[in-house]
């Protein structure tokens, strides 16, 4: 699209969830929560020997439910492009 001779660009963005797998001690609350099924184990200990949660970028939808309930803090909501 082209305004008075300046091009624009139009990006999409999306909200992801995104966790900090050293922080994370395997409460699992975040799986419960998440409605897209987009959390599970991942079956993999972290160097405090928990076993962290992973996130499956395809399925979350970023409402941020899991960021609401980590007791520690470890899950991050970001936007990146689509």
């Amino acid at each position: 699209m082209q305004f008075a001779g300046i091009s624009v660009i139009f990006v999409t963005m999306s909200k992801k969830a995104k966790i900090n797998q050293f922080k994370c001690k395997g409460c699992y609350y975040c799986i419960d929560v998440c409605r897209s099924g987009s959390i599970t184990k991942s079956g993999q200990g972290n160097p405090k020997g928990y076993d962290y949660v992973v996130v499956d970028e395809a399925k979350c939808t970023g409402c941020g439910n899991c960021y609401t309930v980590c007791p520690d803090c470890c899950v991050d909501i970001i936007e990146t492009e689509e």
